[in-house]
């Protein structure tokens, strides 16, 4: 594929959670906190909100604030250290760096787009804007396009145009697809890695960007992704820049 931008999705794409299992991310919280009886409730109340919602990635990405209320009982000291922990414990997709090198030596411009529906606290201090610093990947992705807007990683910026635009309704490619025009930049000269299909792949797809499907922590069923890979390693043979 020859292309001039490339978009990421963040949650079990870019950031690999593997690592972050719920026991020992509460053990180690309130271990800390010296208040370690506490575990079991939290553990039960963040399990009771993925039921709720459907995932533990939907409740962080929509619902965060009910961390902080439900469960974390909007303790400020228990709300900052479940944040750090998270930062911890989570970890980077196989290959990422070596084929964001890649990339960017290509001239490729490089983007994260993540459905982010709320943040919390000042701009930049959201989890993924957090990870992103944290893991130092602001070299490869100076903007990150959410429906809260288009976050600049150096300058703690935002860009509203894009507020209000999710990706799974594929409102937030519509508006992409405008900025990217307005460089030069058609949807078939851009593509977007991800892992779901109701949000990465398919509204993407349809509306003409080319799509890379990420299966390298979990396959989430059929897509429309033009191509599948199991690790990033393999866009250093799938995409180059598009003279």
């Amino acid at each position: 594929m020859e292309v001039k931008w490339c978009g990421f999705d963040f949650g079990q794409c870019i950031m690999e959670p593997g690592g972050l299992r719920n026991p020992r991310l509460f053990a180690e919280l309130y271990k800390e906190l010296g208040r370690p009886e506490l575990v079991p409730d939290k553990i039960r109340k963040y399990r009771r909100l993925k039921e709720k919602y459907g995932s533990y990635g939907g409740v962080k990405e929509g619902h965060r604030d009910e961390i902080h209320s439900y469960v974390l009982d909007n303790d400020p000291e228990a709300v900052e250290l479940f944040s750090r922990k998270e930062q911890e414990l989570l970890d980077l997709g196989e290959g990422l760096t070596d084929a964001l090198d890649y990339l960017q030596a290509q001239g490729i411009e490089l983007q994260v787009v993540s459905e982010m529906k709320k943040t919390l606290g000042p701009v930049g201090t959201d989890i993924v804007s957090r990870f992103l610093k944290g893991k130092g990947l602001v070299k490869y992705f100076r903007e990150l396009v959410t429906p809260q807007g288009k976050i600049d990683l150096v300058h703690d910026t935002v860009d509203l145009r894009y507020k209000g635009y999710t990706k799974e309704e594929g409102t937030i490619y519509d508006v992409l697809a405008q900025e990217l025009g307005e460089r030069g930049i058609a949807p078939h000269e851009a593509v977007m890695v991800g892992d779901k299909p109701s949000t990465d792949i398919d509204p993407a797809h349809q509306r003409g960007f080319k799509t890379v499907k990420y299966t390298g922590f979990v396959d989430l069923g059929p897509s429309k992704a033009d191509v599948t890979i199991q690790s990033f390693g393999e866009l250093k043979t799938l995409l180059k820049k598009k003279a």
